[in-house]
């Protein structure tokens, strides 16, 4: 997981906002206490004191201090999640439940994906509700989607014996880095000598063995729309019909193909604004599919979203 899942840019984010507030480092300091919390605010500085509290509320801006400073002595799972996202819902309660329970073992922080977007960046968030557990600032596991209430214990504590021994109240050590997967090394070899079905079918094969793996999934998308592109004629752009909802499709791949993110979902949403029912749908899916490609932050997916939802609505 911890190579999947690189939040180094992060912590050096905030290490040089730090520097020019001469603020310390949070794993350099002991645990916070209540006390540490001046006028009420949490030890990251800012939101309501969550000191000891089961939950905690997290962003772009105490991610530093409230997750990867608290990992240094203590599991955290961080919940991603978003208000227009119905698992979460249904996820979030539980985690809390069981957060409230937990005796301190573990601490859940929440973080809006839509709020808080350099996390969801740093995490390569491609679907949620999204929970990735972290220890002495490496993400350790992950999953993706609702799971039942016994199936996260089960998860929670398989973590915990292998990384409780390693968080011995802020004395810890480094925690032991993960061999690269064989598997995934193997897949960007063929990938690296040109077999790109090879490669496609190799990191397919890890995500269905293994629908959490990140890494493996988010290859197998890029290389499936590479695929895909590369085997339309270039000259579909111009010759597309408007009413030919495939073509105008292809012709949105060649566009994100060539480097032009803007043309492309434009293409799409023209499709879904004339269209209805199953064209619409399948349209909508594609457009979907091809956000996934990139950071949810962009700009430019930022502005085709929006443009998506009003041709919708």
């Amino acid at each position: 997981m911890s190579g999947a899942v690189d939040l180094s840019a992060l912590k050096e984010r905030a290490d040089a906002q730090r520097q020019q507030s001469g603020r310390p480092s949070p794993a350099s300091r002991t645990p916070e206490t209540p006390q540490d919390a001046p006028n009420g605010d949490s030890p990251g500085g800012s939101g309501p004191d969550h000191s000891g509290g089961a939950v905690i509320d997290v962003t772009d801006e105490n991610f530093e201090t409230e997750v990867l400073g608290r990992s240094q002595h203590q599991l955290v799972l961080v919940d991603l999640w978003a208000e227009w996202c119905g698992p979460c819902k249904q996820l979030s309660p539980v985690l809390e439940s069981l957060a409230a329970r937990a005796g301190g073992s573990w601490v859940l922080a929440k973080i809006d994906v839509d709020a808080s977007p350099r996390v969801a960046q740093a995490f390569r968030v491609q679907s949620i509700p999204m929970v990735v557990a972290i220890a002495q600032g490496q993400p350790v596991a992950a999953f993706n989607g609702v799971r039942s209430e016994a199936e996260i214990s089960q998860w929670v504590r398989e973590i915990l014996d292998q990384v409780g021994d390693a968080l011995p109240g802020g004395e810890a050590g480094e925690v032991e880095p993960e061999a690269d997967d064989p598997r995934m090394v193997a897949a960007e070899d063929k990938l690296n000598a040109g077999d790109f079905e090879g490669a496609l079918a190799d990191y397919r094969a890890i995500t269905d063995a293994e629908p959490d793996n990140i890494e493996a999934a988010s290859a197998a998308r890029n290389l499936e729309f590479v695929l895909r592109a590369q085997a339309h004629d270039p000259a579909i752009v111009d010759t597309a019909a408007p009413a030919d909802v495939d073509a105008q499709l292809a012709a949105a791949d060649v566009l994100l193909l060539a480097q032009r993110p803007e043309d492309a979902f434009d293409r799409i949403v023209g499709v879904i604004r004339v269209t209805s029912g199953d064209e619409r749908t399948r349209a909508r899916t594609r457009l979907l599919e091809l956000f996934e490609l990139f950071d949810p932050a962009e700009p430019f997916v930022v502005a085709a979203r929006r443009k998506l939802a009003s041709a919708l609505f």
